[in-house]
Parts: structure tokens; C-alpha cells; sequence
């Protein structure tokens, strides 16, 4: 009543041969996307430091930086110059968002470092935003 199928299936045909591109790991891609997220908080932290200067910001940038380079492969991140205009409120508003993305990939990774770094980091520009922070 049917014909048999007289041509290979391009899926089989297709699953035999190497890719033409590379493939990532879930972890690699974890590892890409949270040092991407931490790489833009040290960003906003170095345009922080710039317009309100205190030593938890400079503490905080250390280590963002050392976090990111650690995901990279010991590849220092670009840091950004310091902002000397403008107001801190949306930078510390960014700063938080960031801080949230980075601790979801962190915990999907579970990357407790990079955790404890982004949920510090969380409270912190809550508490300067004037956020309330419920445990």
C-alpha cells in the first residue's frame, strides 16, 4: 500500500558527520554568560567609584575583576573609566539588576564564589538605592 522510503533520512545523514562549528558545554556557556554579567557589574561599580569613591566600591571592583578573569582563563577584563558626572541612583539600580542576573547564573552553576559575590553585591546597591531587601 506504501512505498518504502528509497533515500537515506537527511537526520541520519546529518548525525553521522562532524559539525562544521564547534560546540560548547552547558558549563562553558554558564561560564561565558555569568563572566559577561559580572564583567558589566564591574563596569558600573568602576562608574560608581568614579562619582562616590569609598573603599567597599573599590573592594567590590577587585573582586569582580578577579571573578571574571577567573571564568576567563586568567584573562584580565577591560575595566572602565571612572565617571566624574552623573547621578548614582540609576548606576546603583543597574548595578543591582546586574548583580540579580549574575547571581541566577551563578547559583545554575553552582558557582558559590561568584554567588556570594553577586548577593553581597545585590545588597549593597539595594541598601544605597534605598531598596527594601527581604530575606
Amino acid at each position: 500500500m506504501y512505498e518504502p522510503i528509497r533515500t537515506k533520512s537527511v537526520h541520519s545523514t546529518m548525525a553521522g558527520t562532524p559539525s562544521d562549528f564547534p560546540h560548547r558545554t552547558r558549563e562553558e556557556e554558564l561560564d561565558i554568560q555569568l563572566a559577561g554579567h559580572l564583567a558589566a557589574l564591574l563596569a558600573v561599580t568602576d562608574e560608581l567609584r568614579g562619582l562616590t569613591p569609598s573603599t567597599d566600591l573599590d573592594a567590590a571592583a577587585t573582586r569582580l575583576a578577579e571573578q571574571v578573569a577567573r571564568l576567563r582563563g586568567g584573562r584580565t577584563p577591560v575595566r572602565a573609566s571612572p565617571a566624574t558626572v552623573g547621578r548614582p541612583a540609576p548606576l546603583h539600580q543597574r548595578a543591582h539588576a546586574l548583580a540579580g542576573r549574575a547571581l541566577v547564573v551563578a547559583a545554575s552553576r553552582a558557582d558559590t564564589a561568584a554567588a556570594i559575590l553577586a548577593a553581597e553585591r545585590m545588597d549593597a546597591h539595594a541598601a544605597a538605592t534605598g531598596l527594601t531587601v527581604t530575606a
